[in-house]
């Protein structure tokens, strides 16, 4: 079984780099990039990711309120929140319900490490 990855990134460049790494790991990679923030929720309801890589300054808005809207929605109880930003935000993202945090830049063995144990 292929898991689902739901990429949550504004920066083209990163998109295509991780939907390139994650498919050759053999994940399912689905990209928000195109999306309004508003309907970004719905789109991960419908979607129901295994997990999410999710920005914490997204054009749009806020990847933390995102986060917060993710933990309030129980049809996405089961869903793992990994959050990342060229800052550190660990502490904020970790008390705000994500599971993992990594800093950019990253490299794709760390990603791969974070997202894939989860996963099994």
């Amino acid at each position: 079984m292929n898991h689902k990855i739901m990429l949550i990134e504004d920066d083209r460049t990163m998109i295509s780099l991780l939907e390139t790494l994650l498919s050759l790991e053999g994940f399912q990679v689905i990209t928000a990039k195109e999306e309004v923030f508003d309907t970004l929720l719905l789109s991960i309801v419908k979607e129901q990711p295994d997990a999410i890589l999710l920005d914490v300054h997204l054009r749009q808005g806020s990847g933390l309120d995102l986060l917060n809207a993710i933990r309030s929605t129980s049809s996405l109880d089961n869903v793992r929140v990994i959050m990342c930003s060229g800052m550190d935000y660990k502490q904020e993202c970790l008390q705000n319900g994500a599971q993992g945090f990594i800093m950019k830049p990253y490299m794709p063995d760390d990603l791969i490490k974070m997202v894939a144990p989860s996963l099994n």
